[in-house]
């Protein structure tokens, strides 16, 4: 979360290269709290470097399966523990393609916003054939 400096009562909010550091070092574990992981990335203004103080974290998981309603599925995950506040949205592998496949325009800035950074040894730049960032490392 953001910190108070000692100096001011200017809050310092955490710059991008902090927020994805413990992005990826979340995503380990929530990997393991959550096996049916397939690929877990962020968008928005982190994903494309124009963040700002008050910025939250967008993210994206794509899962094998879920037994949970679309609206509910967030809310198991640890999103608490990241450095700023976080939405999350999971689709199902079958959810995601069908996404791309509907195209519009959320799709589309999917496509091209999403950073992946699970699984952190990538494999490719997309998870169901959608996204055209590259993954980065960790």
């Amino acid at each position: 979360m953001p910190v108070r400096s000692l100096r001011s009562s200017v809050l310092k909010w955490p710059d991008r290269e902090c927020v994805l550091a413990a992005l990826r070092q979340w995503c380990a574990g929530e990997a393991r709290r959550h096996p049916e992981l397939v690929r877990l990335g962020c968008f928005g203004s982190y994903a494309r470097g124009d963040w700002g103080p008050g910025s939250d974290l967008d993210l994206v998981a794509v899962v094998e399966r879920t037994g949970e309603p679309f609206e509910r599925r967030g809310s198991s995950w640890r999103t608490e523990d990241l450095p700023v506040p976080a939405d999350l949205l999971v689709y199902t592998g079958a959810e995601w393609e069908a996404l791309h496949r509907r195209g519009g325009r959320f799709s589309e800035m999917l496509r091209e916003d999403v950073l992946w950074v699970w699984p952190a040894s990538g494999g490719g730049r997309s998870a169901g054939g959608a996204g055209s960032r590259p993954d980065i490392g960790g």
